[in-house]
């Protein structure tokens, strides 16, 4: 029988600091999940463009408004005074106005869709901060104690989920005066829009993180915890907390476009933004009431068409980024 081949440092005559270092006497480094996941992520050529798409969406919502012209000022030179339609081919499409103007009065709609963009992602990103805080307090105080904490917070997810959200906005909004809480105007309908968002959107968060509780509440590593004499909430925030950030991650991107969705729904029924201050939702209903995408389709492609693509982008990242940070996917 053969002897076993030897392939020892000393039989090989490399010295053993350079086997250590792997070959070429370079160093072998282990990578963390974080690596991994961005390895992976990289190679997703579609949840990158949709991260540069969003991450584009966001500078313009934040530096646009100062870019562009002012979203109120009527050009009725640009309008047909008998038809009320923009002078020129596909809504007034010109160097000046690259995206048209608005039948009726001449305004900008670039401006105007800048605009909404940074309404509609201030709504929808404080929102989901807001369902993501709530959402991950309770599913991790149900998922952990279980029992009759458990069954309440489950039964009181349930009847969220239930909940007409829709007709209770709409009636919330007409009934809260136009100054309350000391706001007034849009400050005011804004915060009415991010509590009605964010507070009945918790559950879907909740229900998703208490899973994920159910599952690492029995590992060993929580189990080796509670042997040391660690208390409920040092396992909460020390130990389950962290293994839940790339959850949260995922399904807060994926919780941002339906959030864009609500809220241009909400303008569109006439209970979101105050005009003339626009929004996508906003602009929408206005070419529908008024009629003016019969006389110019452009007006209700492109804020449409600004909406599908902004939901599109976080969805798509979304994936991407829950395919990168789950280990079991190929």
């Amino acid at each position: 029988m053969a002897a076993p081949l030897d392939v020892s440092a000393a039989q090989t005559g490399v010295p053993p600091e350079a086997a250590a270092q792997g070959m070429g006497g370079r160093k072998i480094e282990g990578r963390s999940l974080g690596q991994i996941a961005w390895m992976r992520l990289k190679r997703d050529k579609v949840a990158i463009g949709s991260a540069i798409f969003v991450i584009f969406l966001i500078l313009v919502a934040i530096f646009g408004p100062f870019l562009v012209q002012n979203p109120d000022i009527y050009h009725a030179n640009l309008i047909n005074s008998t038809l009320q339609s923009p002078n020129g081919a596909f809504g007034g499409i010109s160097l000046a106005h690259p995206f048209g103007v608005e039948p009726g009065t001449g305004r900008d709609v670039l401006a105007r869709v800048v605009i909404g963009a940074r309404i509609s992602l201030i709504i929808a990103f404080l929102a989901t901060a807001l369902a993501v805080i709530i959402g991950v307090f309770f599913g991790l105080i149900a998922g952990y104690f279980g029992g009759w904490i458990d069954t309440l917070i489950a039964r009181t997810m349930d009847v969220f989920l239930a909940f007409p959200l829709l007709v209770f906005a709409i009636a919330l909004v007409g009934v809260i005066p136009t100054t309350s809480f000391g706001l007034s105007g849009n400050t005011l309908r804004v915060t009415i829009l991010i509590f009605i968002i964010g507070f009945f959107s918790w559950p879907y968060m909740g229900r998703i993180i208490r899973g994920q509780v159910l599952s690492l509440r029995e590992r060993e590593f929580v189990d080796a915890a509670r042997s040391l004499g660690a208390r409920g909430p040092y396992i909460l925030i020390r130990e389950l907390l962290p293994n839940l950030v790339g959850p949260i991650l995922v399904y807060s991107t994926l919780l941002i476009p339906t959030n864009i969705l609500f809220e241009a729904a909400l303008s569109y029924l006439g209970v979101g933004i105050i005009p003339p201050t626009p929004s996508w939702g906003e602009m929408l209903s206005n070419a529908v009431s008024t009629g003016f995408y019969y006389i110019d389709p452009m007006y209700m492609i492109i804020p449409g068409l600004a909406i599908f693509l902004t939901v599109m982008a976080f969805n798509l990242f979304g994936d991407g980024l829950r395919d990168a940070l789950d280990p079991k996917s190929r």
